[in-house]
């Protein structure tokens, strides 16, 4: 059986590869597909096998995916380009006899209105009319995205927003990666969609508070205009595009785009998610 694992020296795709390995696979069971090999020397050492595999680059991906059973495929970090590259892996796999694909999506990828949901969702779509067996791992947000809060509280004892009274379901990297490693290797999950986030739903208040705690400092959130807080990710030094996306996520979560709480991660892992200040805490 051979186990495969996309941007396996990624900060999702170590945490995979570890949590395969806890569950007692071999390491001569594991592929890890990298961009570049030389990143991915400790995996080496521990015995897996390690091949080189660009997203654009379908050839390489072919002869990469030879011998591979199960894949998990991790969304490229490719913002505007995700559709075409996760294509030439999905084909690539098909082509190369890959029995299953596990595919690191979005929280309600098919309807939600995320700025993040279209790419995910044309993925979705292209990997069941490819007809290779999958599961979708519908990831919510990460709590380690919030680290530049924790270092802005850091400095001025404030956490600057856009979100009003949205809330955040958020879970740590660690859980997801977990939550993967279980999927790809156990075919009992195959066929199935997961709506996966954290077991609270979170407030940018609550987010200042686990920030107090943590650095034991007190910190306040501030609200700002929209304008104000584009115009903050400049003045730090992101060029205009950039500010403008992240904006727009940040106005995703005022929405209530990020807020799903489902419980599917925590069934999955068979235990509650990492909590926010634990998290938060972890980052430190």
């Amino acid at each position: 059986m051979g186990f495969a694992v996309t941007g396996a020296t990624g900060q999702l795709g170590t945490l995979v590869i570890a949590e395969i390995l806890a569950r007692g696979i071999p390491a001569s069971e594991i592929i890890a597909l990298v961009r570049d090999p030389r990143k991915a020397l400790r995996l080496q050492e521990q015995g897996i096998t390690v091949r080189q595999a660009n997203y654009t680059d379908p050839p390489s991906l072919v002869a990469a995916l030879a011998g591979v059973d199960r894949l998990l495929l991790i969304s490229s970090d490719g913002i505007g380009q995700r559709l075409a590259q996760h294509k030439n892996v999905i084909d690539s796999a098909k082509t190369s006899g890959v029995k299953f694909i596990a595919y690191t999506s979005i929280l309600q990828a098919d309807t939600s209105q995320l700025t993040l949901a279209p790419e995910h969702k044309a993925t979705e779509e292209y990997l069941v009319s490819s007809g290779v067996t999958h599961t979708l791992l519908r990831n919510g947000w990460y709590t380690e995205n919030y680290a530049g809060n924790l270092s802005t509280a850091r400095q001025t004892g404030t956490v600057v927003g856009i979100t009003g009274n949205g809330k955040v379901s958020s879970a740590s990297r660690s859980d997801y990666a977990e939550a993967a490693a279980i999927v790809l290797t156990d075919a009992v999950h195959d066929g199935a969609v997961f709506e996966l986030s954290g077991d609270v739903a979170w407030s940018y208040e609550e987010l200042a508070a686990a920030l107090s705690s943590v650095i034991d400092r007190e910190v306040i959130y501030q609200q700002v205009s929209t304008e104000t807080y584009t115009q903050r990710l400049i003045d730090a030094g992101l060029d205009r595009g950039v500010a403008d996306f992240l904006t727009r996520l940040e106005l995703d979560a005022a929405q209530g785009l990020l807020s799903l709480v489902t419980g599917d991660l925590s069934r999955l892992i068979g235990r509650p998610t990492t909590p926010l200040r634990e998290g938060l805490a972890q980052l430190v």
